[in-house]
């Protein structure tokens, strides 16, 4: 961290450049407000003091000449109507005497030289003009006339020459103001073009700034990602410019790293996956070879048995046939033991025979309507329920799909191992059924024979396993191993309810058509939207396809119609 935090943070740069530009635009900014405002004070004395000053001492000039001419004319017609000029041209000296007075606050100058030409103008009046108009009211024109010398004119002149010095004066301080006005009007260009200079060089300085600190470490940083993400994950990445970019490099090399691992591991992990897969391969080809020759082996074993038992067998028999009574009695139990093995070597041989071509011969999947299989289930299972007096029925079965051979055999060993466990004082009864759960059609085969135990449930299933002498329950052990592969086979599974409470209950699982998992959907949504129980009729009883059916039927209608289908023999 103490690494990151060597030099200015991109932040901080950015942060101290605006605050400078925005220091030199601000200091720009008061001193433009203070050379405006001093410019404008210097128009406004132009236009306001200098311009008006001018305007008043050329007026008062001609004002004084104004009194000047009244009063010769006076004394030379004697009129008084002649000194109006000479009374209102007074008035207005002196209201343009206070006026200038004013205007000129600021320039002493002015006001001295107005001073001169006041004092000049007053004397005149007491020793020239006063006296002229006094001397024609009382001596006429002529007497007025006697006054009235070149040293009254001179005196004058030198008024005039007095104003024209004022007017001098007021020109002179015009002019400066003037040029005050020029020369603020001057700075401010100039602090205008340094605001433009400055706000351009800023600007300048900013794109300079943020490509050497910004973009090229930023294009430098995408470019090596970008190698990264082309597949080169042993690239490392390196961050420059700032502590943040320098910070983010090493956050994203992390990451690469972490990536590379992962990817290390992945490939290795797959490597194993395909080393593994190679030796499950090389395994399943020498099972399958393996299975094959044992399959074949099975078959070639159990023809070639067969031809041998078969002559062992009947010459047992015809030993039996011929030499019976002529013999003792251990003779003739001997000669029945070799009956009965070479008999059951037979079905053995037979049923490793129907085991092994589970499966290895197929006629392919076809849709198989299991009301008919009941039906050959129940011609093929005759004699043995016609020797037990066996009852065998059966609900309405679905359609699935599979091969009707093996479902047959399937069905014909659970009936007949039902028949055959039957408990001796009690007439066997057996029930097939069928019901759809998640997908599934699940197929029962329930008897009221001895049952099995619950520990024992999946020890029926092995083939060869027998829980039962072969004096006790004939048989070789090995049907329901046949039951097992030929569900298995069908993408099924195979079971025994534990908790059926009387006899056994043998439950497996086939796959169901794709048309009746869709109508149990639909019959299942329908059924929601109907009205509840409450509301329905009490004689109605709704179908899971939404019909309505009558009750099923007692134990005493059994014995007619037993549920749909019956198959009674006895």
């Amino acid at each position: 961290m103490k690494a990151y935090q060597q030099g200015w943070t991109l932040r901080r740069r950015v942060v101290a450049l605006l605050g400078v530009v925005l220091a030199l635009l601000l200091g720009l900014a008061a001193a433009e407000a203070a050379v405006a405002a001093k410019n404008r004070q210097n128009i406004d004395a132009v236009l306001l003091k200098t311009g008006p000053l001018r305007v008043q001492a050329q007026e008062l000039m001609s004002v004084l000449l104004d009194q000047e001419t009244a009063v010769r004319g006076y004394a030379v017609n004697g009129d008084r109507n002649d000194l109006g000029p000479y009374q209102e041209g007074v008035k207005r000296e002196q209201a343009l005497i206070a006026s200038i007075r004013g205007l000129s606050a600021d320039y002493p100058d002015v006001r001295r030289e107005l001073g001169v030409v006041e004092q000049q103008t007053t004397q005149w009046r007491s020793q020239v003009a006063e006296p002229v108009i006094a001397a024609t009211d009382r001596g006429g024109p002529t007497a007025g006339q006697a006054l009235i010398t070149d040293r009254t004119r001179q005196q004058f002149d030198g008024i005039r020459a007095s104003i024209t010095t004022l007017q001098d004066e007021v020109l002179t301080v015009r002019k400066e103001t003037a040029d005050r006005v020029n020369s603020t009007s001057n700075a401010l260009v100039v602090l205008l073009i340094v605001a433009a200079l400055v706000v351009a060089v800023a600007g300048a300085v900013m794109l300079l700034s943020l490509d050497r600190i910004l973009i090229r470490p930023l294009a430098g940083l995408v470019g090596q990602v970008r190698e990264v993400a082309d597949g080169d994950y042993q690239h490392r990445i390196a961050g420059s410019g700032p502590p943040e970019f320098r910070r983010l490099a090493d956050d994203i090399d992390q990451m690469r790293q972490k990536i590379a691992q992962e990817l290390d591991e992945v490939r290795q992990a797959r490597e194993r996956i395909e080393w593994v897969n190679d030796q499950l391969q090389k395994q399943a080809e020498e099972l399958t070879r393996s299975n094959r020759d044992l399959e074949q082996f099975a078959y070639v074993a159990s023809h070639d048995l067969q031809e041998p038992l078969r002559k062992v067998a009947s010459f047992c028999q015809l030993l039996q046939r011929r030499y019976a009574g002529q013999l003792d009695e251990r003779a003739d139990q001997y000669i029945a033991f070799a009956v009965d093995g070479a008999q059951r070597m037979q079905r053995l041989i037979n049923d490793l025979l129907a085991f092994s071509r589970i499966g290895r011969l197929t006629t392919g999947f076809t849709e198989v309507d299991l009301n008919r299989v009941m039906g050959d289930v129940a011609g093929q299972t005759e004699a043995a329920r016609q020797y037990a007096d066996a009852e065998l029925t059966w609900d309405e079965m679905p359609t699935i799909r599979g091969e009707e051979p093996l479902l047959t055999n399937l069905l014909v060993n659970l009936v007949s191992n039902s028949v055959k466990f039957r408990r001796p004082d009690v007439p066997s009864k057996v029930h097939v059924s069928a019901r759809l759960v998640d997908g599934e059609w699940e197929i029962s085969c329930r008897d009221n024979g001895i049952g099995i135990e619950p520990e024992f449930a999946d020890k029926i299933f092995v083939i060869f396993q027998r829980l039962h002498s072969k004096d006790a329950y004939p048989g070789t052990g090995i049907g329901l191993a046949i039951v097992k592969k030929i569900v298995e086979y069908h993408g099924g599974r195979v079971w025994v309810d534990t908790e059926a409470e009387e006899g056994t209950t043998i439950r497996f699982t086939l796959p169901a058509l794709e048309a009746d998992v869709e109508a149990a959907k639909a019959a299942g949504d329908a059924e929601e939207a109907e009205p509840t129980a409450e509301d329905a009729p009490a004689d109605d009883a709704a179908q899971p396809d939404g019909v309505a059916r009558e009750e099923p039927p007692t134990e005493a209608d059994r014995q007619d119609t037993n549920g749909g289908m019956k198959e009674t023999v006895g």
